[in-house]
């Protein structure tokens, strides 16, 4: 193995993408780390197949923070080698508005004069978060510079993660659609696809093992879906607010394992028990396939994806039923108070008049909804008063996560409203019920879809506080039903568009 290997994302170790003239010193002695070390961080068989040997008992991120609290990492190469790899993918991804390589490198080399090094959870992890998110120094996308850094990036650099940059996030109060003003965020496992979001694209392509992401209607977990990935959005007041949009966004995290999501969600909500993942007690869960809607539509892939969800679920010991969600008008209800709250909200965005247009009619549309009272409380209490009937049923609830795949990758932000809402309400129905209610959900990869080439995934949910369920839930799943982390770097085949 060279000495000039760099660690990937995934866990896998790499000479092509290292830095020029580097090498993965032990952090204590300076030694260049020997081979056998190198392998010990190596990833399993990328196919994930049942049967293949793996040194890797967690997730990559876990690895990569064990490894430097050891001292068999440098943090500076980490960061370096993980500023390389995202500096050359990035030009054709686009999936980053801010790119802080050496900013990254110089804050990680700082960690080793941290007193505490040798316990912080995500020592020398590169992560990314999204734009929108205030990063001291760095521009707001419409505002100035942040003075500070907001609670959740401080609690990521408090437990030693090294922030490599922002990602593109869609505009105030646009669908689930969209991925960032005149950006088109390509999907790493088939370009001619949608991504969900920059930040899925970025974990998806192996640029970094975890990335934060904030779920306004489903984002971090149709981001998951598309890219083949785990996505986690919390209950309500789990993780600091949101800010804008705060009762119906949380603040979420992708990762190519459930374990480094665990990891990662157990820091963002000070919450260190979230990290345990052990196979839970004997759940009741209910199978729901049917969407929210008569009008709309489910994939039969998709369909297929939560049965599959289901039924690893049963051979592992859980009792599993067919089921119908309750889903009454929540889909609508959840679009009309995403309206309002656009119109609310948009006083408190620094720069208003510095938003795109086309977000600024959605506002003016918003406050039509407000001025109507179209979007009242009691709205969300008839729904929740029918989950928590449901719930004393089930511990857990599994659905698609998506009805259909990705979209085509096009310039969404640029569609008429109508097209946008349409696309959004047929791909994405299954999640806003969670965003309305400030439930916990989850979306957990269960394969390929046969003409898309896209990955397809079932979702997990629960009542509040069943945050530790669904990530020991999804462990489970995925130690029963491991997926592949990355996808290829160059995809296979043709794809239909």
């Amino acid at each position: 193995m060279s000495d000039e290997a760099a660690i990937m994302a995934d866990g896998s170790i790499s000479a092509g993408n290292a830095a020029p003239h580097t090498a993965i010193p032990n952090a204590k002695t300076g030694e260049p780390m020997p081979a056998r070390l190198l392998g010990a961080v190596a990833d399993a068989r990328p196919d994930g197949a049942p049967e293949a040997e793996t040194a890797l008992e967690r997730g990559p991120a876990a690895t990569i923070a064990a490894c430097v609290r050891d001292g068999l990492l440098h943090p500076g190469q980490v960061a370096a080698d993980a500023g390389t790899r995202i500096a050359a993918a990035d030009r054709k991804r686009h999936a980053f508005s801010v790119l802080r390589a050496e900013q990254a490198t110089a804050e990680s080399v700082g960690l080793m004069e941290r007193d505490d090094l040798d316990v912080l959870p995500l020592a020398g992890v590169p992560v990314v978060v999204e734009h929108g998110v205030p990063l001291a120094g760095e521009p707001m996308p419409w505002g100035p510079v942040a003075a500070a850094d907001h609670h959740v990036v401080a609690r990521l650099r408090a437990a030693g993660a090294v922030v490599m940059g922002l990602v593109a996030a869609p505009e105030p109060s646009r669908w689930v659609t969209s991925a960032g003003t005149e950006r088109v965020i390509r999907n790493p496992w088939n370009p001619t696809r949608y991504a969900g979001s920059a930040a899925g694209a970025a974990i998806a392509a192996g640029l970094v093992p975890v990335a934060h992401g904030c779920d306004g209607l489903g984002e971090v977990r149709v981001a998951a879906a598309c890219c083949g990935i785990f996505g986690i959005k919390p209950g309500q007041y789990t993780v600091p607010a949101a800010g804008p949009w705060s009762s119906l966004v949380e603040h979420g995290v992708l990762a190519t394992s459930v374990d480094d999501a665990a990891l990662a969600l157990s820091v963002l909500a000070a919450r260190p028990d979230l990290a345990e993942v052990d196979p839970p007690g004997r759940l009741r869960i209910g199978l729901a396939v049917d969407p929210p809607s008569r009008l709309l539509r489910v994939d039969r892939r998709w369909t297929a994806a939560a049965r599959r969800a289901a039924s690893v679920a049963a051979a592992a010991g859980h009792s599993v039923e067919p089921t119908a969600l309750p889903y009454g008008n929540a889909l609508l209800a959840a679009s009309l108070r995403w309206l309002a709250l656009g119109a609310r909200e948009a006083p408190a965005l620094l720069q208003p008049g510095r938003l795109p247009r086309r977000a600024r009619h959605r506002v003016a549309l918003g406050r039509t909804v407000h001025r109507l009272r179209l979007a009242r409380p009691a709205q969300i209490d008839r729904v929740e008063a029918r989950l928590l009937e449901f719930f004393e049923r089930y511990d857990v609830v599994i659905t698609p996560t998506l009805a259909a795949p990705p979209p085509t990758a096009r310039a969404w932000h640029f569609r008429n409203r109508p097209a946008t809402l349409l696309a959004g309400a047929r791909f994405a129905p299954f999640t806003p019920l969670w965003n309305l209610v400030g439930w916990p959900a989850a979306s957990v990869p269960m394969g390929m879809h046969s003409w898309s080439g896209t990955p397809v995934a079932a979702q997990l949910a629960g009542p509040p506080g069943s945050e530790s369920t669904l990530l020991r839930l999804a462990a489970q799943l995925e130690t029963r039903r491991p997926w592949q982390r990355t996808a290829p770097e160059t995809p296979p085949g043709r794809f239909r568009r």
